[in-house]
């Protein structure tokens, strides 16, 4: 028998046994199907969470200052801390495991253009913090290390503000005024998302350098005129994290005397353990999702095993006629072989080429802010072919040698049920 006539008995064969091949095969594209589009759900949280985290901060600790709760070196418990100007330097010079120590002071000001005016938070920080606060650039630029160090009156206006200002005019060039004083806007955020905040939405402030706000828009009294709001830290690498906690913190409780291990004198947000910790959360989820996949996975394989060892038990008279016409043990093998191998192929193929185009189609539609869409993993979708085609392929190929092995006679004696 050619290799020719062997494919057109075998699709004459699958044609004949219609609902038994497609019971088969769907069996196995159900399985590739529901394994991949759990892992992509998974794989899709787990990277909306991390956008959404790094579009607040990149590994930073925001330190704020807050009241003693415990005495040390003979000062009471409830004392106020201000946070000084000046302290930045001083904590990062004791911090050698930060990279970056910067300090942040905002207010709400009087903010005019020639088309609007409201009262907005103007902020003010050093100029790395458009990196670590991630604060992308649509137009114009973010002031710069020359504008800190000038204080100059230029302004970076978050996405929403700028809407307000000049309601879709042009704001790259123009001047604004700030409780009276001139600004030159030189620069508009890019919208972005953003679902955790410490004093608000990016795009609903003003950035002016921090120079510039401690001169024109300091806090008031009883706050000292040189008094900031917090600090952002960022470690030299992830390795440097904890130890550049302990040192911001030991600088800070030396300057103010306060005992370090009081938590409220120095409020720290550590969004490097939030995001560590929620990191575990979805992946938990997704292993969890992988599981349940796994789960109807192996489901799906014992309902192709036993639609295959049924199919071939019913043929085993068809064997030993087969075999009493002179056909050998190695074509009968060999048809079905390639039977199994058509019926993996085509359904395989088919529930991998649905599911990745059902992801697709799906992530075309508006997404949640933590929702990245179904991101399919090719290596889940191979691992789940290739089970399935390996437990259709040995749960047909099993019986079919036992058959084949049968004298014919004994075969065609063999009746179905029995």
């Amino acid at each position: 028998m050619t290799f020719r006539d062997l494919l057109h008995d075998t699709f004459k064969t699958l044609w004949a046994h219609k609902l038994r091949t497609f019971l088969t095969m769907f069996g196995i594209a159900w399985g590739i199907v529901s394994i991949t589009l759990m892992i992509a759900a998974g794989e899709g949280l787990r990277a909306g969470q991390a956008k959404v985290a790094e579009a607040f901060s990149k590994d930073l600790l925001i330190i704020h200052a807050g009241r003693t709760s415990l005495q040390a070196g003979g000062a009471r418990a409830g004392r106020r801390i201000w946070f000084r100007a000046a302290d930045y330097t001083i904590v990062q010079e004791q911090s050698p495991a930060c990279g970056l120590v910067m300090p942040e002071l905002g207010n709400r000001a009087q903010v005019r253009s020639p088309f609007n005016n409201g009262s907005f938070l103007v902020a003010g920080s050093l100029p790395e913090f458009s990196f670590f606060r991630t604060l992308p650039v649509a137009e114009g630029r973010f002031y710069t290390a020359e504008d800190e160090a000038q204080s100059r009156r230029v302004a970076f206006l978050g996405t929403e503000i700028r809407e307000q200002l000049f309601k879709g005019r042009a704001a790259v060039g123009q001047t604004i005024e700030i409780n009276g004083l001139p600004y030159t806007v030189i620069g508009v955020m890019r919208r972005k998302e953003q679902d955790s905040d410490y004093d608000g939405r990016d795009v609903d402030k003003v950035f002016i350098p921090f120079s510039a706000v401690l001169r024109d828009i300091p806090n008031r009294p009883p706050a000292p005129p040189d008094s900031i709001d917090r600090f952002l830290v960022s470690a030299r690498s992830t390795a440097d994290h904890e130890d550049c906690k302990r040192q911001v913190v030991r600088a800070l409780a030396l300057r103010y005397g306060f005992d370090p291990r009081d938590e409220e004198a120095a409020d720290m947000w550590d969004t490097v353990r939030e995001q560590r910790a929620f990191r575990k959360m979805t992946d938990g989820m997704k292993y969890f999702l992988g599981a349940v996949g796994l789960t109807t996975l192996f489901l799906g394989g014992i309902g192709v095993m036993n639609v295959m060892l049924v199919a071939v038990r019913e043929r085993t008279r068809e064997i030993g006629v087969r075999k009493a016409v002179g056909a050998t043990r190695r074509s009968i093998l060999s048809q079905f072989f390639i039977e199994t191998l058509i019926v993996v192929l085509i359904s395989g193929g088919g529930g991998m080429a649905f599911a990745v185009s059902l992801c697709a189609a799906v992530n075309t539609l508006p997404m949640p802010m933590f929702f990245a869409g179904l991101l399919p993993s090719w290596q889940a979708t191979l691992f789940s072919f290739a089970v399935l085609g390996t437990v259709a392929l040995l749960a047909a190929m099993y019986p079919a040698n036992r058959a084949a092995s049968v004298d014919p006679i004994e075969a065609l004696r063999y009746e179905p049920g029995s």
